[in-house]
């Protein structure tokens, strides 16, 4: 594992294979990069240079907070920036849920530098808003107005970001409460925005845009249903969509482990279609 300064910020990655075509994946939530590894190890084996990292905020990253943007655009622009230091460009992009949305931001943002999107457990809708806005940005607004950046930084969300990078105990301190109340609520606007969206993160119109080849496997759950994959499949011109769980369940979230036991199935669908589309080593 390397770290690079992106953007100001320390990030943490790693490159998986040594040869072949670039492509990037990043995991859901904010999950450490450690959750999109068995899936980059078996991209790798198919013969391509995976790059996974964690974003910043994630895992032994650099925790950051700026509200000029959405979280996931500051994402898109740093993994921008990360591929261009590996003269990595232009990379296959793909992720799950929050990782998917990142990849779909890239591709709008990023256009020329983007060969395909292998899109996974797409996020939308309102239920899917609220449960999120809840764990991403609420509970945070909520620890630093009762106890200030102490609380925050007790969180389980932050105080592994601690004991991962004990230098981020330094840089949560640094800011300042009502700074980072003021960027939490800016990026918690952003993402209830798009509660009536198709997806969480880009319009109809957006989604008409994208031209590369895309390659959409749903979720099946109430945060990632079949509906808001189905509708991102509809929109995105040309997409293939590929179901690998039936049906949606009645729970809030499907458990990213049980998710993982057809990742042997899922990296088959990926190179599979790759392949077809000539961008397979």
């Amino acid at each position: 594992m390397q770290l690079a300064t992106i953007n100001g910020v320390t990030l943490r990655y790693e490159v998986l294979g040594d040869k072949g075509p670039w492509m990037a994946l990043s995991p859901g939530g904010r999950r450490e990069m450690g959750n999109v590894r068995p899936l980059a190890q078996k991209m790798a084996a198919a013969g391509y240079r995976v790059l996974i990292h964690d974003r910043r905020n994630c895992g032994a990253s650099e925790v950051a907070f700026d509200g000029n943007q959405s979280e996931y655009e500051i994402w898109a622009d740093d993994l921008a920036e990360l591929l261009k230091k590996l003269n990595a460009a232009p990379t296959i992009i793909g992720g799950g849920s929050s990782g998917a949305r990142l990849a779909m931001l890239y591709a709008l943002n990023y256009a020329s530098r983007v060969k395909a999107l292998l899109l996974w457990r797409i996020t939308g809708g309102p239920f899917a808003a609220q449960r999120l806005s809840e764990n991403y940005y609420d509970q945070y607004i909520r620890a630093a107005e009762q106890g200030g950046m102490a609380a925050v930084a007790a969180t389980e969300h932050f105080a592994q970001r601690i004991v991962d990078n004990p230098r981020n105990r330094q840089l949560l301190n640094k800011i300042g409460v009502e700074e980072f109340i003021g960027v939490m609520k800016q990026w918690r606007a952003y993402f209830v925005e798009g509660a009536n969206l198709p997806v969480i993160g880009a319009t109809e119109q957006e989604l008409n845009s994208i031209k590369v080849p895309v390659c959409i496997i749903p979720g099946n759950d109430k945060t990632h249903s079949h509906l808001t994959g189905t509708a991102a499949h509809r929109m995105i011109p040309g997409s293939e969509l590929h179901d690998l769980w039936p049906g949606d369940l009645d729970i809030d979230l499907f458990p990213a482990e049980d998710w993982a036991k057809k990742e042997v199935e899922q990296a088959a669908i990926f190179a599979d279609f790759l392949k077809r589309k000539g961008l397979n080593a």
